[in-house]
């Protein structure tokens, strides 16, 4: 994954760039990086942030860089901003995405009188820079950006830095979003709507799918019509957007509670038959003999916590809703552990996952527990978490995590670094159950919620993970907790429909 910012003003940006993309820092932990435009020209500044956070890297940058108008970048990826020379003029491109023809694009390029490739990123060719070389081989920034958007199979936003200003260019089917503040003398873009709000900025417009505009100074010329078709991310709203931030028009944080909300309803019978009572026993008209509300025998954990961070705002939807009190049994270390620095290593990322999470004695000894996790992939860190409950005297664990099962990785921004679907637990259980090839239409059957096979695979994960119990949130109750046409939303990592 990755974020973006850029600013175009009638003063010195520097400040408003580096705080805006430093706002960027969830998206990413591998490169940051920023690129500006002044009277001396094109400068740049690219480090690792691996180990420490952008902010902490950039603040001498931020003393030598001059210039009125800069784009910057966090990346999980390829070292970004790139400069670029062609015959299209000087300008640095930043993208956010994931390409998925490579090869065919770069042949494409070589085809095309592209001679070399400078950049290499892990032994391959930089993504940002094959995307430049895509862009040039036409006459103009904006024929290249249609012709980019025409070509890469999977998503990629970008970003040019210009000296006329920047060439903003969203994904042609808006899978990730792109944001416009403004204020007096000075225009914005951003992955992120929050992270111009303390700049001083105010939202402006949101681009559609496949749109193009120029952001200067003096205001934002629109040189590629949106596009019909959307497809933005739903992964989004559940995990990576940052809770202040809203995308078509939806928060992140009200999102979320309202998926906490609907997975209570379901737990409590509410969501099946619809009679609205909230689990409220003397107000549901549909109550079994020994007072279960909506004919279900509804678990009734002593407290309800979230998975820091991401957990925790479907968790107060769900305590919310369900009446059981939200408290955190356990905490996460922030001082030297304030947001996911992730090694490549994976037994190492497991043991950082483990080191930030302090538990709370008092809370888990003897308790009956519901916890809500964005979402399970590997499930390698949720049982450890689990087994890490039990042995601090936890009487039960109950999960629910806030997404239905991943069957399918994902093709169109790297929100993974699973290099196989067999990563995913879901699969390596439906490969136990099916063999090493499984068709198209059992996948479709393991993605039911309704189905026999949908029903064993959960109780098969719940067995190897030691939950007392497991529910999934169901898609089609995600849907309806974003709030948007169904046929706007990317769903294909639970789904396999794009």
């Amino acid at each position: 994954m990755g974020g973006f910012f850029g600013v175009t003003s009638k003063e010195d940006c520097v400040m408003d760039l580096f705080f805006g993309t430093d706002y960027h820092s969830h998206l990413g932990t591998r490169r940051g990086g920023m690129a500006v435009y002044g009277k001396d020209g094109f400068q740049r500044s690219i480090h690792n942030i691996e180990n420490s956070p952008f902010r902490t890297k950039f603040e001498r940058d931020v003393e030598e860089l001059k210039g009125n108008s800069g784009i910057g970048s966090i990346s999980d990826m390829e070292p970004q901003p790139l400069l670029i020379q062609s015959h299209l003029g000087s300008f640095a491109i930043v993208t956010v995405g994931k390409i998925n023809n490579e090869e065919e694009l770069i042949r494409y390029a070589y085809e095309n009188n592209h001679i070399h490739f400078m950049e290499m990123s892990g032994g391959r060719i930089n993504a940002t820079e094959l995307t430049a070389s895509i862009i040039t081989q036409k006459q103009s920034l904006v024929e290249g950006l249609l012709h980019a958007q025409e070509m890469i199979q999977g998503s990629m936003t970008i970003l040019l830095l210009t000296p006329e200003g920047i060439y903003a260019s969203r994904d042609r089917c808006g899978r990730t979003p792109v944001v416009i503040g403004r204020r007096e003398n000075a225009f914005c873009v951003s992955f992120e709507s929050f992270a111009y709000i303390n700049l001083g900025y105010h939202d402006y417009s949101e681009l559609g799918p496949g749109e193009i505009v120029l952001v200067t100074p003096e205001g934002i010329q629109s040189l590629s019509k949106p596009r019909a078709e959307m497809k933005i991310c739903s992964f989004l709203w559940v995990y990576y957007g940052y809770p202040t931030s809203s995308y078509e028009g939806i928060n992140v944080e009200e999102m979320r509670y309202r998926c906490g909300q609907i997975l209570a309803q379901r737990d409590l019978g509410c969501k099946a038959c619809d009679t609205g009572c909230s689990g409220n026993k003397a107000a549901c008209s549909r109550q079994e003999p020994g007072g279960n509300p909506g004919g279900s025998s509804a678990i009734r954990p002593d407290i309800v916590a979230g998975v820091p961070d991401s957990g925790i705002a479907h968790a107060i939807g769900y305590a919310n809703e369900s009446g059981i009190p939200f408290a955190r049994p356990f905490i996460k270390y922030t001082p030297t552990w304030p947001r996911s620095f992730m090694p490549q290593n994976q037994s190492q990322r497991n043991l950082i996952a483990k080191m930030k999470l302090i538990p709370v004695d008092a809370l888990i000894r003897g308790k009956s527990l519901l916890l809500i996790d964005d979402s399970i992939v590997r499930g390698t860190q949720l049982r450890e978490t689990t087994e890490f409950l039990y042995q601090s005297g936890a009487r039960e664990v109950h999960i629910r995590p806030a997404c239905p099962p991943l069957l399918f990785g994902c093709k169109y921004l790297n929100f993974s670094r699973s290099n196989s679907e067999l990563d995913l637990i879901t699969r390596r259980v439906i490969q136990e159950r099916e063999g090493e090839k499984v068709s198209r239409e059992v996948l479709d059957d393991y993605a039911n919620p309704d189905s026999q096979n949908y029903l064993e695979m959960i109780e098969q994960i719940r067995k190897q993970l030691n939950f007392t119990s497991l529910k999934y949130h169901r898609l089609d109750d995600l849907i309806e907790s974003i709030g948007i046409s169904p046929c706007k939303l990317c769903t294909y990592c639970w789904s396999g429909r794009e």
